[in-house]
């Protein structure tokens, strides 16, 4: 997306929300014009999130400091698949040292959203324990179960630990009966090309709503395909099959 048209994004969303986040999927730090992407959102006085991986956070630093951004999320999860095992320690040194600088104006989320995936217990025990060293604190805090924001770690650090879920398929098991989500309930997801969705696991427009540059948000927000969707997650039923195939569910 150029950063004209994320400016007629940002207009047209302005009268509905006061935060944007910059992620479907796609990894924010690639694009080439983010600095200028968060100038477009910070002139609309827009609570800016971000959700990385991580991985390019020590060359995009000074850059994101630059900015007023609100919250980033590092997904620790993603660098098991990702980076090889000897570059780990590295990588949430990294991690852990822009989480620090970048704390006094921003809240910093680690995510460790694979607790349930027992070929990731050698990646999870040694994130666990470089967190425990570098926050100093102990195996049993590190280790508990928490809720909402995570663990705090630090002022405005948090580690928020959570199961793998399955992501949306059109050719997956639909294996999912009862749902209730967020879907549509406090945000929508735009893709690149302007395509709007229900929410941010549909990174393949098979929901397509509408499209940002040729419709009217309104009229996509008041259709009847929407109100059936919302409808549904409040009765915990699902109306679209793809949906039976999400492993994410809302406690």
């Amino acid at each position: 997306m150029s950063p004209d048209e994320f400016r007629i994004v940002v207009e047209k969303i302005r009268p509905y929300t006061n935060y944007i986040y910059l992620h479907v999927l796609g990894e924010p730090l690639l694009h080439p014009q983010l600095d200028e992407i968060l100038t477009i959102a910070e002139m609309a006085n827009l609570n800016i999130n971000i959700t990385t991986n991580g991985g390019l956070l020590e060359r995009k630093k000074e850059m994101l400091l630059t900015h007023s951004i609100r919250q980033v999320n590092i997904s620790l999860h993603d660098a098991e698949e990702n980076i090889p095992s000897e570059k780990w320690t590295d990588y949430l040194q990294s991690v852990f040292d822009f989480s620090i600088t970048a704390s006094g104006k921003t809240y910093i989320s680690l995510r460790l959203w694979n607790s349930s995936n027992t070929a990731s217990a050698a990646f999870n025990t040694l994130c666990l324990d470089e967190i425990s060293k570098k926050f100093d604190l102990s195996t049993q805090e590190i280790t508990e179960n928490t809720k909402g924001n995570g663990l705090k770690l630090a002022e405005h650090i948090f580690l928020q630990k959570a199961p793998r879920f399955e992501w949306p398929d059109e050719n997956g098991i639909k294996s999912q009966t009862q749902k209730n989500c967020y879907a549509l309930r406090d945000h929508i997801a735009i893709l690149a090309d302007g395509q709007i969705v229900p929410c941010c696991l549909d990174a393949d427009a098979n929901m397509e709503l509408g499209n940002i540059f040729t419709d009217e948000l309104s009229e996509i927000l008041q259709s009847e395909r929407v109100q059936n969707i919302k409808k549904g997650f409040e009765q915990r039923k699902i109306v679209e099959p793809i949906c039976a195939t999400c492993g994410f569910m809302l406690e």
